[in-house]
């Protein structure tokens, strides 16, 4: 188990590493779960391998909140005075992302004939 999971961490050092040299835009964690995608996808062996500790750790992931649940906590007395702009801020923003998912959907669909 300790060998998959420094596979997994190696994926993501090797993902931060060439996003800081060469694109800053694209997070290192998401450039090295890419990258251990394609290294599955040629090695089908190490993507079997490694599915156990993958599963764990998924299973897991709740605890991962802990942390930025203690963190509003802490900083309650903040949330208290710009929590109406906050939720706003929210609330308008996910709008935008939803209008955007849709409109990018709708776009695809057109480009590629598909019905939607």
């Amino acid at each position: 188990m300790i060998a998959h999971i420094a596979v997994i961490l190696s994926f993501q050092l090797i993902g931060v590493v060439l996003s800081r040299l060469f694109l800053p835009i694209l997070p290192g964690p998401v450039m090295g779960m890419v990258l251990c995608l394609i290294a599955f996808g040629f090695f089908p062996k190490l993507a079997r391998a490694t599915r156990p500790t993958a599963q764990v750790i998924l299973s897991h992931l709740s605890l991962l909140f802990v942390p930025a649940g203690v963190g509003v906590v802490s900083h309650w007395s903040v949330l208290t005075a710009d929590g109406p702009a906050l939720l706003v801020a929210v609330a308008i923003s996910t709008i935008i992302a939803m209008l955007t998912g849709a409109l990018v959907f709708v776009g695809v669909a057109r480009l590629t004939g598909s019905p939607h």
